[in-house]
């Protein structure tokens, strides 16, 4: 990629050993990745992550807003990034859905924003306060129409910091919304977070345009398939819509000019998918079983496999960190060596069905289903690990 980096401003950025919950380590991810702008509106379970941006980025010159909905925190989002502001939302169910037609739009306007989705029981309601991981597939598919995001899942308030400055410098890297999806158990887990000095953390610097202003066009791709960007207000005639447009941003509406919008929106996603894709294998080499896992299911299936492993079952463990783009290709490679997938989380098999895709009928794949309110119980993940040996 064609991207320039940088160290972190260190005004205001926390540095050390610090005990917090997965809320409040987005934040500080957020602020370390030269996060400046917030806006959002409280839900549960993922007010303390807008509270401590309330909190804390007047202290780094940054600004917060509590919006009248989730509606208008993405839309206040998108005018943010073209302004050139670094900017984030949190939410959970209930708002991920009302934020789904501003998704789009900053999919189609290529607005570089990042979103922290702490996932609860749905649908509607559901359980306000206890976890779920139902919104995995609404993520990808929420908004309508083609288009690609990415979407990364933590497990513990360690990777909510790391992976919230990964989902900034990814957004600014593809100009692309990024999604972080966590859940009420990571949200609200307390543990460790290890903060490095400012110096030692990469982030990756916008893709701005530097040549002559009157021969810019905003969503001319580069090389890497990524237009340049400007600051609204810096002197540059642009035009940036939702509609169907050309490399000027101007609306150009037929079927020829919708094939080349969209299928750009697609491509610089999905060709740049091995740059992007990240997962954690464990014994997988020798394994009969893999265990597909993501965000606090990865950890509850631990004690699973470590106990099948006891039992002289061999028992491999994928964790998948990039949920979107899916990572197609090692499932596919690991389906021509074992005997089962087996996929435990919570939700009525939502990556199931991903797994399922991917391994293209090659191996059964076994969902452990949950509907949401609270973790697995190991023994269940063990009980289907078993089944599946069999």
């Amino acid at each position: 990629m064609n991207v320039r980096k940088k160290s972190a401003d260190p005004k205001g950025v926390l540095t050390g050993v610090h005990y917090l919950d997965g809320d409040y380590a987005i934040a500080e991810g957020a602020l370390a990745a030269g996060c400046r702008f917030f806006a959002g509106y409280p839900i549960t379970p993922s007010t303390e992550t807008a509270e401590r941006f309330a909190e804390r980025i007047p202290m780094v010159g940054g600004v917060f807003i509590q919006m009248e909905d989730e509606i208008a925190s993405v839309a206040a989002l998108i005018g943010a990034s073209w302004a050139g502001l670094k900017a984030m939302t949190v939410t959970s169910g209930p708002g991920f859905s009302l934020m789904m037609e501003n998704i789009g739009l900053a999919c189609m306007m290529e607005v570089p924003i990042v979103i922290a989705d702490v996932q609860r029981g749905g649908p509607s309601t559901g359980l306000p306060t206890l976890t779920g991981q139902g919104d995995m597939q609404q993520v990808k598919w929420g908004s309508h129409g083609d288009y690609e995001i990415i979407a990364l899942s933590p497990d513990s308030p360690q990777e909510c910091f790391d992976l919230t400055i990964k989902a900034f410098n990814l957004s600014e890297m593809f100009r692309v919304p990024v999604f972080i999806m966590t859940d009420e158990c990571v949200g609200h887990m307390h543990e460790k977070v290890v903060i490095p000095p400012a110096e030692e953390i990469e982030i990756v610097e916008r893709k701005w345009y530097e040549g002559p202003k009157d021969k810019y066009l905003p969503y001319k791709p580069d090389v890497d398939l990524v237009p340049f960007m400007v600051k609204a207000g810096d002197g540059y005639r642009f035009h940036t819509t939702g509609l169907t447009h050309d490399e000027r941003g101007y609306p150009v509406i037929n079927a020829e000019c919708q094939d080349w919008c969209v299928r750009h929106l697609c491509d610089k996603i999905r060709l740049n998918a091995d740059k992007i894709i990240e997962y954690k294998e464990d014994e997988t080499d020798n394994a009969e079983i893999v265990v597909v896992s993501y965000g606090i299911t990865s950890r509850v299936a631990w004690k699973a496999i470590q106990d099948a492993r006891k039992a002289g079952i061999k028992v491999g463990s994928l964790r998948l960190i990039t949920i979107w783009p899916f990572p197609d290709k090692r499932i596919e490679e690991l389906a021509g060596k074992i005997k089962a997938f087996v996929v435990p989380e919570i939700n009525l098999g939502q990556i199931k069905r991903e797994v399922e895709r991917a391994a293209k009928g090659k191996v059964p794949v076994y969902p452990v289903s949950h509907c949401g309110g609270w973790v697995h119980n190991p023994d269940n993940i063990l009980k289907v690990i078993k089944e599946a040996a069999k």
